[in-house]
């Protein structure tokens, strides 16, 4: 069953010129694409701790110095 506003949307579309739903595409895949990279760099922070266990010791330091 389809929610309300996905009904909304629908019937709205049907009365929209093309130039204008291009605008809402576009607007759309934008904000898609901002969730994405949202939660990738919320599950980056989750990880930096662990990772951050390997990486903050006296053994890799020693290994980078010279960069």
């Amino acid at each position: 069953m389809k929610s309300r506003i996905k009904e909304q949307l629908l019937e709205e579309i049907a009365k929209t010129s093309d130039s204008t739903l291009k605008e809402v595409l576009d607007f759309l895949l934008f904000i898609k694409k901002k969730e994405v990279q949202q939660e990738q760099l919320k599950i980056s922070l989750l990880s930096e701790p662990i990772l951050a266990e390997d990486w903050l010791t006296p053994e890799e330091d020693e290994a980078w110095q010279h960069l």
